[in-house]
């Protein structure tokens, strides 16, 4: 991202103070869509993949984490903030890599969109080779984590419970709970947008950091579902062999989830925030 302009700095400011330890709001948008249209320019298929890979293990290390922090904890309040802060681990590392991650494309690439930075298509391939990358990323480090720790029971127990509440909808199995399953995406991907752009707008890794971990942790906490991540804890559970296989979690999770997540950033972040601070037409 480009320095900081002096439309970053407060209007009253007096002279001299400090410049903001954030980038201002209304500049957000815009920041993301540059950032968008230059790994639209620069990244071909293969290059895509491999990041939606890495981001896909980043992930599901982040799953694993979750499940570690919280195995053997019984207090709900504290339950939910060690799985908050075990995941959002993983998320910040996509952040920081610059890993390729499918829920937080839902929000760049719509800012691209909106500014008109990149054609349709480029788009709308870079979007499917995320989503692509990141389930081969979950697999492949999925099974390499089982695989190479060899986690016992508690473990498997502890993700079972994960894996039984993002399947609620499997069970229902009715036409409302999938469309549920689709409203739970919107909403996951309200607060991990906002977790993106919150790390657009931090200066320092501290700055970007606590957002995020907010933002993750609230949404980890509702069980709100996040097709990425959701990615992560069924290869750890089908891993195990105690998860739901592969149709079952495609179906009435990952896929109306991943639906969901890209309608909620579009509609709940990158739009509402480029249509406030868009450029007033010039009046007559």
């Amino acid at each position: 991202m480009s320095a900081p302009s002096a439309q970053d700095e407060p209007v009253d400011a007096p002279e001299g103070s400090p410049p903001h330890q954030y980038l201002a709001a209304e500049n957000v948008v815009a920041a993301m869509a540059h950032t968008g249209r230059r790994r639209l320019e620069r990244l071909g298929v293969l290059r895509i993949v491999l990041l939606g890979i890495l981001a896909g293990g980043f992930i599901t290390a982040g799953a694993a984490f979750s499940v570690l922090l919280v195995t053997g904890i019984e207090a709900p309040g504290l339950k939910a903030l060690l799985a908050g802060l075990g995941f959002s681990t993983g998320f910040f590392f996509v952040i920081l890599s610059d890993a390729v991650l499918f829920t937080e494309a839902n929000v760049v690439l719509p800012a691209v969109l909106l500014h008109r930075d990149g054609r349709i298509g480029r788009v709308a391939r870079f979007w499917a080779l995320a989503w692509v990358g990141n389930l081969a990323g979950a697999l492949l480090f999925g099974s390499a984590i089982v695989w190479a720790q060899g986690f016992g029971p508690d473990f498997a127990a502890e993700l079972g419970k994960f894996v039984d509440k993002k399947m609620a909808y499997a069970e229902a199995g009715t036409a409302v709970a999938w469309l549920r399953a689709v409203a739970s995406g919107v909403l996951a991907n309200w607060l991990v947008g906002m977790a993106a752009f919150f790390s657009v707008m931090g200066r320092t890794i501290v700055g970007k950091y606590v957002p995020v971990f907010l933002a993750v942790s609230l949404f980890v906490a509702a069980n709100l579902q996040h097709s990425p991540a959701n990615m992560g804890y069924f290869a750890l559970a089908n891993a195990l062999g105690t998860g739901p296989g592969w149709a079952q979690a495609l179906a009435w999770n990952i896929l109306p989830a991943g639906l969901g997540n890209m309608l909620g950033g579009f509609a709940l972040v990158a739009w509402p925030f480029w249509f406030v601070h868009r450029s007033a037409p010039a009046e007559a």
